[in-house]
């Protein structure tokens, strides 16, 4: 489902995205949308986090380690951090 959104932009705002966007062959609406993507993904650390885990898991895997092992060197280190 999709929905509008209006945004104020000034006149010169206004040409320069619409002279672009033809430049490109996009429609404004759609640069607009990647544009909101592109901010979206550079400031949501959720996706790095998880890619983030991935390389961890992927590395210890490959090394012989196991979920449980983890979680057991997690425990270890928080009691000896105390």
């Amino acid at each position: 489902m999709s929905t509008q959104m209006i945004v104020r932009l000034d006149e010169r705002q206004r040409q320069e995205l619409n002279r672009l966007s033809r430049a490109e062959g996009k429609a404004t609406s759609q640069v607009v949308r990647e544009l909101i993507d592109s901010f979206i993904k550079e400031h949501d650390i959720t996706g790095y986090i998880d890619g983030l885990w991935t390389r961890i898991g992927s590395t210890l895997s490959k090394k012989g380690y196991a979920a449980g092992d983890v979680q057991r060197f997690v425990r270890e280190s928080r009691k000896a951090s105390k």
